[in-house]
């Protein structure tokens, strides 16, 4: 490992910044050498902002990985090379107000009904009943488990906040036939060999082999099970205060999106319903 590797490692480790965030910058500045064949120590200022050009029109990287790169090498020329005068930024730009697809209920029986292994299940299931991201179901340990208080702890969530959601009677029976099956020791849901937590792109395949078995079409990853905790949750009636607390929002209006996404809005009448309606009357 490079002095660079090690000082930046622990830049990082003493602003806490959480672990798949030092993943990503250490693998954008790997890249950063790699394209240049030289330490990003000795890189120019030109250098630099040419190799965020490259990302966006040749490896046509979507905005927001563009700008992950920018704030890797933005920590890197700043903080742990001590420049403070490093140009390490691309334009900002609007994103675009795009909704996910929503997957219904039924959607949800079929996907976990769709899974081979048991663990796989358990998995899903719980990402989905707790509106855990992917990270953090991947995390999980068997005593964040509170069975007396009906309550799952989410240790280090984004932010490094912790917080607790909701255990289920359901899900708690499914981890309870898992943990007879499996004997998991300290991670939930641990790799094959038992060295560490099941790795989040290993979760992300398990998600769509499933929905593949289960013959489900719309877009998105495991994060939909999130997407479809929060909207279903509104659709029974729960505030949104509490759906917030639950799935670890600081901002309201993170979780107000949800409010665009409830099928309450299909079951209002259109305008053309209505002129239905007056001319029957006539």
């Amino acid at each position: 490992m490079s002095p660079l590797r090690q000082q930046m490692i622990a830049d990082m480790q003493l602003r806490g910044l959480a672990q798949r965030t030092q993943k990503t910058y250490l693998a954008v500045v790997e890249q950063l050498a790699d394209y240049y064949h030289q330490s990003p120590a000795h890189l120019t200022q030109n250098q630099i902002q040419c190799y965020l050009l490259h990302l966006i029109e040749d490896r046509k990287l979507a905005w927001s990985s563009t700008n992950q790169a920018a704030c890797a090498l933005r920590f890197l020329y700043r903080t742990t090379l001590h420049q403070p005068d490093t140009y390490c930024c691309i334009p900002a730009r609007k994103s675009a107000a795009q909704l996910p697809e929503i997957l219904s209920p039924n959607e949800v029986a079929r996907l976990l009904d769709a899974c081979l292994l048991l663990k796989h299940r358990a998995l899903l299931m719980t990402t989905y009943a707790a509106g855990l991201r992917v990270s953090e179901t991947c995390a999980l340990k068997v005593d964040d488990i509170d069975s007396e208080r009906m309550m799952l702890r989410i240790e280090g969530g984004k932010g490094g906040r912790d917080r607790y959601s909701l255990l289920s009677p359901a899900l708690l029976e499914t981890l309870r036939q898992y943990w007879r099956a499996e004997r998991p020791r300290h991670w939930l849901f641990a790799k094959r060999n038992g060295s560490g937590p099941i790795d989040v792109s290993q979760a992300q395949k398990v998600f769509y082999r499933a929905k593949r078995r289960a013959g489900i079409h719309k877009v998105g990853g495991i994060h939909s099970l999130r997407h479809a905790f929060a909207t279903h949750l509104l659709e029974a009636g729960v505030d949104i205060h509490t759906i917030g607390r639950l799935m670890g929002h600081d901002k309201i209006t993170t979780t107000a999106r949800y409010l665009h996404l409830r099928q309450q809005q299909a079951k209002t009448n259109s305008p053309l319903d209505l002129l239905s309606a007056l001319k029957n009357k006539q």
